[in-house]
């Protein structure tokens, strides 16, 4: 398929989208910017939810990671649904009660203003390197067999990129992403149901067929039981259920499309419905990942050394135009879902955390307006200036470097919280920025040097538990006087 095609259907999808946000922008106001005035359907949240979720990374990552990782994946997917009950029965109602714009909030009421800023402040470094090494994935695809063909510098690639993501999120914010994530989310899943179509006609498969290929497979082992191991299936159940946790539950990016459902109720439907379909979703794209291994074996086509260029290399050059579509529209779907939002929700949390905007309605005046759209900005050049950087660093694979990422920088956010919820004892708020820093830089200690200590056992995701209960520890040490509460 030839770049000028792949073009013209990317900008055709972005027509689309600019269309949708020139319909559910008009009128917005600072209520509709920050909650969607409290009134999006909790079936629109959850459909939408899929591609937010899932990303580019978990799209072309998490298929060209079965070769090495088996479908080891998904025990982390299945922990995350645990997660998810979590949120929907202790934190949605938490969040509900206090009537809360940004959930940081939380921190503000019960500790301090400190920690409600040291809570923002890890939910903006968290997002903006997950968001950057989201977008990284798209823009290194669409170089390599786009805009590389032309000879456009790679700047310019995601310059572009993130100059269209303003054009749609820029007025509109929560009351606009509601509605362009759900027409994301079916994008998503036509080029993940797509090209495993367009794989069973290259393998003359029949459904039947396609079930026994990849349950055939050797790399379609799902449960790893060797305890000293990071992908052992209780380190990765207990470790999916916390990830779930704090990269959704204590993440404004999700949580400020759950708070913008008209009830407590419907939040809590969606986040029970869109766990159910998150199974489906997963075990699909590990499933193509199979096949995809399956077909380069079949067609003698040589794996990349770099796997996360297995999916884009069969999709372009092996499947047939109909794959590329199919391809470059999931790829767009899931990378531009994410990082639509987060700029949205970067600018929520910016302005009510660390500025102390007002976001009721009766806010929205031409001054804040105006302050909004410069913090809108000055994310986009943030997030800019992020994805060079990774582009400035050779990673073997994006998808477990966020999940990584996440042990460290939401692990203070478990601990805040958890320690929140369990006891109602004040601590010394000045001191907790140091506990949310001295916890992380502990974790990365313990764990550089956990295989030499701990007799060969060596610490995956559930460095996060480690990193929450160190920040809790450290609250606890930070208590006011005994019996005093706040």
């Amino acid at each position: 398929m030839s770049p000028a095609w792949i073009l013209v259907c990317v900008a055709g999808y972005f027509a689309a989208l600019l269309a949708i946000a020139w319909v559910t922008s008009r009128r917005a106001d600072s209520a509709g910017y920050f909650l969607g005035n409290r009134a999006s359907l909790w079936y629109v949240v959850a459909f939408g939810m899929i591609s937010d979720t899932l990303s580019g990374v978990s799209f072309v990552s998490v298929p060209g990671q079965v070769g090495a990782k088996q479908f080891g994946y998904f025990q982390i997917v299945l922990g995350n649904v645990l997660g998810y009950a979590v949120i929907a029965l202790v934190l949605l109602p938490l969040y509900y009660r206090l009537n809360l714009t940004s959930i940081y909030g939380y921190l503000g009421q019960r500790f301090g203003p400190r920690s409600q800023k040291t809570g923002a402040a890890l939910f903006l470094v968290s997002r903006l390197l997950q968001a950057g090494a989201r977008l990284f994935i798209a823009a290194q695809v669409f170089q390599i067999f786009l805009f590389g063909h032309w000879g456009v510098p790679f700047v310019v690639t995601v310059a572009a990129m993130i100059g269209l993501i303003l054009l749609y999120t820029y007025r509109g914010g929560i009351k606009t992403l509601v509605w362009t994530d759900t027409f994301q989310s079916a994008f998503l899943l036509l080029g993940v149901l797509g090209t495993i179509a367009a794989l069973a006609h290259g393998l003359n498969l029949d459904f039947s067929g396609l079930v026994n290929t990849v349950r055939e497979s050797p790399h379609s082992q799902i449960f790893f039981w060797d305890w000293r191991e990071g992908n052992f299936f209780w380190k990765q159940i207990i470790a999916g259920a916390c990830l779930a946790v704090v990269m959704n539950g204590l993440d404004q990016n999700v949580m400020q499309k759950n708070l913008s459902c008209r009830t407590l109720g419907e939040a809590q439907k969606n986040f029970f419905v869109f766990g159910g379909v998150v199974l489906l979703v997963n075990l699909a794209i590990l499933s193509l990942g199979a096949l995809l291994l399956a077909f380069a074996q079949a067609k003698g086509v040589a794996v990349p050394e770099k796997t996360d260029q297995l999916f884009p290399l069969l999709a372009f050059q092996h499947l047939g135009p109909a794959a590329a579509v199919c391809f470059v529209l999931g790829l767009t779907a899931a990378t531009f879902s994410s990082a639509d939002s987060v700029l949205t929700t970067l600018t929520t949390s910016f302005c009510v955390d660390i500025l102390g905007m007002d976001s009721g309605s009766n806010a929205d005046d031409r001054g804040q307006t105006r302050l909004r759209h410069k913090v809108h900005i000055g994310f986009a050049v943030l997030l800019l200036l992020v994805i060079l950087a990774f582009n400035a660093v050779r990673i073997e694979s994006l998808v477990y470097t966020v999940l990584d990422l996440a042990t460290y920088t939401y692990g203070p956010l478990l601990g805040l919280f958890a320690f929140g919820l369990a006891n109602r004892r004040a601590v010394r708020d000045r001191w907790v920025p140091l506990v949310c820093l001295a916890a992380p830089l502990l974790c990365w200690m313990v764990k550089a040097n956990s295989a030499r200590w701990f007799g060969g056992y060596k610490l995956g995701f559930e460095l996060l538990i480690l990193n929450g209960a160190l920040t809790a520890a450290g609250l606890w040490l930070l208590c006011e006087e005994p019996g005093f509460e706040k």
